[in-house]
């Protein structure tokens, strides 16, 4: 993921010398270019954007643009690399940052992930046939065409549940190996009635994944040990800290947050879930937010003059670092550039390409659109 040293124009530009040129660029180019950004991009990002989402949305979306020569993905590498999957060969998938990446997809490497079945299915005797790889679209494209391969399927928070439900109603004694967020995985199935003691952890950097043979043989839920690193920081004391304070506040969490902290949870969902659920919300109420920083600033202003007030839970500022290195000069620079190259491809570069390997797109894309099958008629063949 090799991003160039920003020019000086870009490096120094103000906001309004930025969304001036950004929105030029995008009124030029609106026959060919389509805009994407996440729930957790900065304001002024998704004030620009054609469509904004959570990553079921924005992979559906993805999806549906069969007549964008150009999809710019104000988002994390993954979900870049989740479009250019989706999408036609002709289309081209634009990063701003190539640099935005996400730790928790980093925590999953194929290899590691490639030895934990082996092992899984070698020495524990599993068959393939009663284990089930998930991955949480937070992953690499490598996982998700590892998932592809050996008949799994890919899944966001949003369609979490469904996912599990699709697997076990075709073969209720089978395992699910679930990466690479520990967290989600957990409470989703607890959510559904899995005991604790059902679940296991796997720890990619201990032998045998650091668990007993015959707890592996006998789990349901398989566990990789990865986590968010926004989600993991909220805590059980941040909730009780937060009712102290206000009585009647209403506590409302990602499911990427710890096992204990969605226990204590009022509510428990995902990016689009919290949205909707607050919004919906009674007035006047009072709400502590348990996600990234900059959706729960947005909703806060949004929501203040119908007199519901939203804050986030920690008193720390819980933004994902990665997604925040889109920001208007990177976005101006590839608009620029882009225009460039349309106007003399033969002279100018198309920077920022995120282009998954054939080998990989293919098994990636079984992974996916078994995901998008599952989730928009709840059955698919095979």
């Amino acid at each position: 993921m090799y991003q160039i040293q920003l020019p000086d124009k870009y490096a120094h530009i103000t906001d309004a010398q930025a969304v001036s040129l950004i929105s030029k660029r995008k009124k030029e180019l609106s026959h060919c270019v389509v805009m994407l950004a996440h729930h957790y991009q900065r304001d002024e990002i998704v004030r620009l954007a054609d469509y904004t989402g959570d990553s079921l949305r924005l992979s559906q979306i993805a999806a549906q643009q069969k007549d964008a020569e150009y999809i710019v993905f104000c988002g994390v590498h993954f979900m870049a690399e989740s479009a250019d999957i989706l999408t036609g060969p002709e289309q081209k998938v634009l990063l701003p940052d190539m640099t935005a990446g996400c730790s928790m997809a980093d925590m999953a490497g194929l290899d590691q992930v490639e030895q934990c079945w082996g092992y899984l299915t070698g020495k524990i005797g599993l068959s393939e046939d009663s284990i089930v790889p998930v991955t949480y679209v937070n992953s690499s494209a490598a996982i998700k065409a590892f998932c592809g391969r050996h008949e799994g399927l890919s899944c966001t928070s949003s369609n979490c549940q469904k996912i599990f439900e699709w697997v076990w109603g075709r073969n209720p004694d089978a395992a699910i190996l679930f990466l690479p967020d520990q967290h989600l995985g957990r409470n989703t199935a607890y959510k559904m009635g899995c005991d604790l003691k059902e679940m296991c952890l796997w720890d990619p950097y201990q032998p045998g994944g650091g668990v007993e043979p015959g707890k592996l043989s006998t789990s349901r839920m398989i566990l990789w040990d990865g986590f968010c690193s926004v989600h993991q920081e909220f805590t059980i004391e941040q909730i009780a800290l937060a009712r102290k304070q206000e009585p009647d506040v209403k506590v409302i969490v990602h499911p990427e947050c710890r096992f204990e902290v969605a226990c204590q949870a009022d509510f428990v969902g995902s990016t689009d879930y919290i949205i909707k659920t607050i919004r919906q919300s009674k007035r006047p109420s009072s709400w502590v937010v348990g996600t990234e920083m900059n959706l729960v600033n947005r909703l806060g202003k949004e929501m203040a003059p119908g007199g519901v007030k939203v804050r986030s839970l920690s008193q720390c500022p819980c933004k994902c670092e990665t997604m925040y290195r889109i920001d208007l000069g990177h976005l101006a620079w590839l608009m620029d550039t882009l225009y460039a190259y349309m106007q003399a491809p033969d002279k100018a570069k198309l920077y920022n390409q995120v282009v998954v390997p054939e080998d990989i797109r293919q098994d990636a894309r079984k992974a996916l659109e078994k995901m998008l099958a599952v989730t928009a008629k709840g059955e698919t063949k095979g």
